[in-house]
């Protein structure tokens, strides 16, 4: 894991911390961890936004697919809201 002292992330770094970030929330995702997903969802896309779009490239096609459309089904605005017991 990185420090904050590091200093911020840049080039290959970047985008290999967006990739463990996505996998993350996928594998929290695939232990029904709704609250943890969303967290690290948001956390990998804060960090895809700033990737240029040469180092959007480099994140694997499954990775880019699940981070902007499977998973705005399920926590985008226009998501059909938990019912309430």
């Amino acid at each position: 894991m990185r420090k904050a002292a590091d200093g911020p992330l840049a080039g290959t770094a970047l985008v290999k911390e967006t990739c463990r970030l996505i996998r993350l929330a996928r594998s929290r995702w695939d232990a029904h961890d709704n609250l943890g997903c969303r967290t690290e969802r948001a956390r990998a896309l804060a960090l895809y936004d700033t990737l240029t779009k040469e180092q959007k490239e480099e994140i694997p096609q499954v990775l880019r697919v699940w981070l902007r459309y499977r998973s705005e089904k399920y926590f985008g605005e226009g998501r059909t809201p938990p019912k309430r017991r």
